[in-house]
């Protein structure tokens, strides 16, 4: 099956509808496993569609990454330009033997509704050390996040 990197469509609606305060609500990160079943993109709606197919990626070796995912450490809004964008630390599992092909960020604060879906255009592996996931600069061309 596939991973698109992409806003999920949901997400925009419930912006407008009020739901996220993403600097204010738990932003969470759940990696998804190299063999996944599911599709991820923009229909995609809540953290359940990972887990409803058992698609979440599992730490071989200790707890540095917890069922659920991970939480976000820094979820920033702000604006640059006339276009507000969310700038999003980068994250690092520490202690992991973990392999990924995409994740998916998730407001858990919110009933797990669905963000966005990210490719990581391949495998990303980690044997017994850290599982960074980098975000882009956070402009108003780079952005995870971006409302122009």
């Amino acid at each position: 099956m596939a991973i698109t990197t992409a806003l999920c469509n949901s997400f925009k609606q419930e912006l407008l509808n009020g739901t996220h305060n993403l600097p204010s609500n738990t932003i969470k990160l759940a990696l998804i496993k190299v063999g996944h079943s599911g599709t991820y993109n923009k229909s995609s709606t809540n953290y359940s569609n990972i887990t409803d197919a058992s698609d979440e990626a599992t730490n071989t070796s200790g707890s540095a990454y917890p069922t659920g995912g991970v939480t976000l450490d820094s979820v920033a809004v702000s604006l640059s330009g006339d276009t507000a964008i969310v700038d999003i630390a980068d994250e690092v599992i520490t202690s992991a033997s973990i392999s990924a092909v995409g994740c998916m960020i998730y407001n858990s604060s919110q009933s797990n509704k669905a963000i966005a879906t990210i490719d990581f255009s391949g495998t990303q592996t980690a044997t017994s050390g850290n599982f960074t996931i980098t975000f882009p600069a956070a402009d108003a061309s780079n952005a995870i996040i971006r409302i122009a």
